[in-house]
């Protein structure tokens, strides 16, 4: 792969990334027109990885908030990492559960079936994206009718995990974009439900980097035993690990601005468009 191609990923990816549109969905149509298989080992390491630049952004960009939100005192914390550990376990069982019926069930007649098999199917892709398109509408809408914060706390973060655990297998359907707008019907405010839902994503990437790792490794077994270079076999991932980050901090400023001129719903407009246009790809058999 070219510099030139990790460099148009990273910057789809960086973009994309925090803005409630779906970056995987984004990406895995800018390797199909690369000519790209978006399902190999090596390609989805790479957007892990990507995923993982942009995640540094988030880092870097929210920390002077977390530590005033979240890291004031030990009570504070302690309280806000009750909230994401529940969540993220309630991720990891919603989307192990699907990853399970989607292998054995919907994928049974494939020999190794793996999930990472639909990510390039882009009807899905098509489908998710039009649905999260309508939820982020209908929570832009309802936000801007509410006046006052209804649910929060631990009931709250455990819905928004469950969310987010139903955003795993398919690519389109946003994770931000899901878990802000869960986040928003819920009666937080746009600012917290960015927030979490982003520390959400921090939690969640190094176990997805080792599960990509490791398939890669599986998959390039035999090449490395034949002295094939550790370094080659990572390079683009870390090359676009880089370039994602510097497009995903710029990226999120937007996204911030966007929040709080209340303009979510706008995203959802996007993500129907793109959503057409996906599945007009796939009409013509693309």
């Amino acid at each position: 792969m070219t510099i030139l191609k990790i460099l148009v990923l990273a910057v789809v990816q960086g973009m994309a990334e925090l803005l409630p549109v779906s970056s995987s969905a984004h990406v895995i149509v800018a390797e199909k027109l690369m000519g790209l298989d978006p399902t190999r080992p090596e390609m989805t390491l790479l957007l892990v990885m990507l995923h993982t630049g942009t995640m540094v952004a988030v880092i870097l960009y929210f920390w002077r908030s977390w530590q005033e939100n979240y890291f004031s005192s030990r009570r504070v914390f302690g309280n806000f990492a009750l909230r994401v550990i529940v969540a993220t376990a309630l991720t990891g069982i919603v989307g192990l559960a699907l990853k399970f019926v989607i292998e054995k069930v919907a994928l049974k007649s494939v020999p190794n079936a793996e999930i990472e098999m639909i990510f390039g199917n882009l009807a899905l892709i098509g489908i998710a994206l039009g649905a999260v398109g309508v939820l982020i509408i209908y929570a832009g809408v309802r936000a801007e009718r509410r006046s006052h914060v209804t649910r929060k706390g631990l009931q709250g973060s455990s819905l928004i995990g469950v969310v987010q655990g139903l955003c795993l297998p398919f690519r389109g359907f946003s994770r931000s974009g899901a878990t802000i707008s869960a986040g928003l019907l819920l009666g937080i405010t746009k600012e917290r439900a960015e927030e979490f839902s982003f520390a959400l994503a921090v939690v969640l990437t190094p176990p997805v980097i080792a599960r990509e790792i490791w398939r890669l490794l599986k998959a390039q077994s035999a090449a490395l035993s034949q002295g094939s270079s550790m370094f080659a076999l990572f390079y683009p991932s870390l090359l676009g690990m880089g370039f994602s980050c510097i497009a995903g901090l710029l990226a999120l400023r937007w996204l911030s601005n966007w929040l709080e001129q209340g303009r979510w719903q706008f995203f959802g407009v996007y993500c129907l468009l793109a959503s057409a246009g996906v599945l007009w790809l796939y009409k013509i058999g693309f």
